[in-house]
């Protein structure tokens, strides 16, 4: 499946289910304990590329629907039936615990066709650009998230999220000079 949007799931394991069934990114919500940042960062995937919620079918996947939904009113939900959430000892349920298949038409009800390609940011390029690598590096990396709206992230998880974001080069190339100028005053 080549989806456009991100898709909200609630921790780890429904990121797995998800990426294996669909191959789209993901944002985690950490179960019911999602806070403000986590909220920031679904409304800026709403902006860049839209969003859908696909929460387990049990009381805490409504309540951060709810929550999602106050914020951010025009995400797209994507539902599983309960039963097709059941593990297969009959005592948990999540979206980990579903079929591949049947992740594949809940998501398949809401999802728009990707369209754009996937910006590839290079390593070298984080790297001159004193992103990683630098002792300076997280300093850069926090305001650059801050700047960009897509939450921190270590090194590692840079270009990841870069890319999920869809960040072009030329903006990336407009807030590093932000950024040089910012450290120009300090």
């Amino acid at each position: 499946m080549n989806i456009k949007e991100v898709i909200v799931v609630e921790g780890k394991s429904d990121t797995i289910a998800v990426k294996r069934a669909t191959g789209a990114d993901t944002i985690e919500t950490n179960g019911s304990a999602i806070d403000e940042l986590t909220l920031e960062r679904i409304g800026h995937a709403q902006k860049t590329r839209g969003v859908i919620v696909f929460t387990d079918p049990d009381y805490p996947g409504r309540r951060i629907r709810a929550i999602i939904e106050e914020k951010i009113p025009d995400v797209k939900h994507a539902f599983l039936k309960k039963e097709l959430a059941i593990a297969k000892n009959g005592k948990k349920l999540g979206i980990e615990h579903a079929r591949d298949e049947d992740i594949q038409r809940a998501i398949r009800s809401v999802y728009t066709m990707n369209d754009q390609p996937v910006v590839d940011i290079p390593l070298a390029a984080l790297m001159a650009a004193r992103l990683i690598g630098y002792p300076e590096a997280k300093k850069r990396r926090e305001r650059l998230s801050a700047l960009l709206q897509i939450g921190q992230v270590n090194g590692k998880g840079l270009k990841k999220r870069l890319e999920m974001f869809r960040i072009s080069h030329n903006q990336l190339e407009e807030v590093l000079k932000v950024l040089d100028e910012e450290e120009k005053h300090e």
